[in-house]
């Protein structure tokens, strides 16, 4: 019998019978994991399994690659609840978990490298403002693509290895370059937020708009395209309530 007790993010569940759910977490030191709780979908529980919480959990199981379950899977942090009121903020809990969902593999640990930015992030939610977590998100997509091995190389001209003036990022090779070094390719290039290479610089609803597509260019033909899935749903969604 194995047994293991862990901080986790819930990204989703689904119904097991009538009264079970299996829930399916980003865990703080195992990655990603899936269990049963039984009772699970009592009213008095369903508020607490929301995706976008933070859980303790206690999992079991006979061996590793079993569907065990979790004994205890209580929340310690319950923000869908304290959200209800911030729709674009709901919309990025779902796009989060989505995305987790569609990249990671169950019982893959090396997803837990993104369970702190992916809290952090969750966190600002309810405590700064719009534009400044939705820069954040752009980042937490970055980070997402160096997760899966598909890295953006951000710190120099590709072309002319200057480090100052950084424009555009080429679609084929994922690294910067300064548009005047490349004025006859301008416009095969995507745009490259200035709040990516330079901290100081805020990041107004244009640039955070460039940040999703240059992140959802490369989500798309790296990671998606490969295993013939499309982005989740939930991305979109919230792209389009952010353009509002």
């Amino acid at each position: 019998m194995i047994q293991w007790e862990d901080e986790a993010l819930l990204l989703g569940v689904r119904r097991f019978g009538e009264a079970g759910l299996i829930l399916d977490v980003l865990t703080q030191h195992k990655g990603r994991q899936s269990g049963l709780v039984h009772g699970g979908n009592s009213r008095r529980r369903r508020g607490q399994l929301q995706p976008g919480n933070t859980l303790h959990v206690s999992w079991g199981g006979r061996i590793e690659d079993q569907l065990g379950r979790f004994d205890v899977a209580e929340a310690i942090c319950e923000r869908a609840a304290n959200l209800l009121e911030a729709a674009n903020a709901l919309a990025a809990i779902a796009a989060l978990t989505a995305s987790l969902r569609n990249t990671l593999m169950d019982g893959d640990t090396q997803g837990s490298a993104l369970y702190p930015a992916s809290t952090l992030l969750l966190d600002m939610l309810g405590d700064a403002d719009e534009p400044v977590w939705a820069a954040l998100y752009v980042r937490w997509e970055l980070g997402l693509l160096a997760m899966l091995g598909f890295g953006l190389d951000l710190s120099c001209c590709a072309l002319s290895g200057t480090v100052e003036g950084l424009t555009h990022v080429s679609p084929r090779t994922g690294r910067a370059v300064c548009g005047a070094e490349a004025p006859d390719y301008i416009d095969r290039l995507l745009p490259l937020p200035s709040f990516l290479t330079q901290s100081d610089q805020p990041a107004n609803p244009e640039e955070i708009g460039h940040g999703l597509i240059l992140t959802g260019y490369f989500l798309q033909r790296r990671v998606y395209e490969p295993v013939h899935r499309p982005p989740p749903e939930e991305r979109a969604r919230l792209i389009e309530r952010l353009e509002r």
